[in-house]
């Protein structure tokens, strides 16, 4: 199967374990011979981060606040696990089968942190051009259709900032709830104006809650129309 994989994406590995590596969730890595793709998707996010940037740098004069916007939402969770889908990578992951059963290989998280870890395994197999010829490929391509949809809009920022002027207060963020295992933990955040709850939202980390209840306090508000 891995030769299919490998097609797709256009990087044929030398070393196979490392892309075994970069398939491999928590849930599968239960001998200590068998590593998970944690460590890759570390790696991976920052490579990814660094492609993104050299890109936007060297191909837009837009200011660095609108560079940070479409960087965020081309790294975001939600876009990868997308790309992830393109490229049929649940297919190919190596889970437990409580994992599987539960509907494992299309989790947003864990497609999108199996992504970041094939591009870990990328650039420790083949060097930062050839994973930055994927990350072009699949990946910044989809830049203008993101601008489209409204994915580079920054909720939290905008937000705060109408928030401030309206009110005089800066939004905070309180941690409501937290579920589920460490390798698969569900957040739900509440955003506060003053002592006012505005809103809640949901979503596998703390940061991406958060962003879901700026958008559905910017909703609640009224300030989304603006």
């Amino acid at each position: 199967m891995l030769p299919k994989l490998e097609k797709t994406i256009g990087v044929r590995f030398k070393n196979k374990d490392l892309l075994n590596q970069a398939l491999t969730h928590r849930s599968a890595a239960r001998s200590p011979n068998v590593q998970s793709y944690e460590r890759l998707e570390f790696l991976g996010d920052a490579v990814l981060e660094l492609a993104v940037t050299e890109f936007l740098f060297e191909n837009s004069d837009k200011p660095e606040g609108e560079l940070t916007n479409w960087r965020s939402a081309l790294v975001q969770g939600e876009h990868l696990a997308e790309i992830a889908r393109e490229i049929n990578l649940g297919e190919y992951l190596n889970l437990s089968h409580g994992e599987d059963a539960s509907g494992g290989r299309n989790k947003e998280s864990t497609l999108a942190d199996s992504l970041e870890a094939l591009i870990g395994a990328m650039f420790l197999d083949r060097g930062f051009k050839k994973a930055k010829g994927f990350i072009d490929a699949f990946i910044i391509c989809k830049l203008r259709t993101l601008i489209a949809q409204g994915k580079d809009r920054d909720a939290k920022s905008a937000f705060q900032e109408i928030a401030q002027e309206k009110d005089g207060i800066t939004p905070v963020y309180k941690v409501v709830t937290e579920d589920g295992p460490d390798h698969d933990k569900t957040f739900t955040v509440a955003a506060y104006i003053g002592d006012d709850k505005i809103s809640e939202g949901t979503g596998p980390s703390k940061q991406k809650a958060e962003q879901m209840a700026a958008e559905n306090g910017l909703k609640a508000k009224g300030w989304n129309k603006r």
